[in-house]
C-alpha cells in the first residue's frame, strides 16, 4: 500500500502531548490550549469563552478535549459557542488532538480547545 505524507501547510498541527503539555508546530505549551489553522496559545479553560468566541465565523467545529477522560462540557460553555455558529465535539484530549489533526490536513475549518492530560 502507498504511503501518503500528510502536508499542513501553513496550517498548525499537534504533533504530541503529555502530562500537562502539548507540543503544536514545534512550539511546547503547558496547561490548557487553544488551537487553530492560524495559531497555538493558552486558554483559561472552561470558564474563558471569550477566546474561543473569537474563532466565531472562522471555523465550523469546535473540538473540546476535556483531559485524559471523556466529561460532559459545562451546558453554558456549550451554548454559547453552538450560539456563535460552531458546533462542539466534546471528547477526551488524545482523541481531539487526533481527530483535529485529520481535519485540519483536509483543509476543515476546525479548531481545538485542550486541557492536559
Amino acid at each position: 500500500m502507498p504511503m501518503t505524507e500528510i502536508t499542513y501547510d501553513e496550517a498548525m498541527p499537534i504533533e504530541s502531548y503529555g502530562p500537562g503539555f502539548f507540543r503544536i508546530a514545534g512550539q511546547v505549551l503547558r496547561g490548557p490550549v487553544m488551537v487553530s489553522p492560524w495559531g497555538a496559545g493558552p486558554w483559561g479553560g472552561l470558564d474563558d469563552t471569550a477566546t474561543p468566541l473569537a474563532l466565531a465565523g472562522r471555523i465550523d467545529v469546535l473540538f473540546l478535549g476535556m483531559g485524559g477522560d471523556i466529561a460532559h462540557a459545562p451546558a453554558a460553555f456549550r451554548d454559547m459557542m453552538e450560539q456563535a455558529g460552531m458546533g462542539v465535539e466534546v471528547m477526551n484530549s488524545p482523541a481531539a488532538c487526533r481527530t483535529y489533526n485529520v481535519l485540519l490536513s483536509e483543509g476543515r475549518r476546525v479548531a481545538c480547545l485542550l486541557l492536559p492530560v
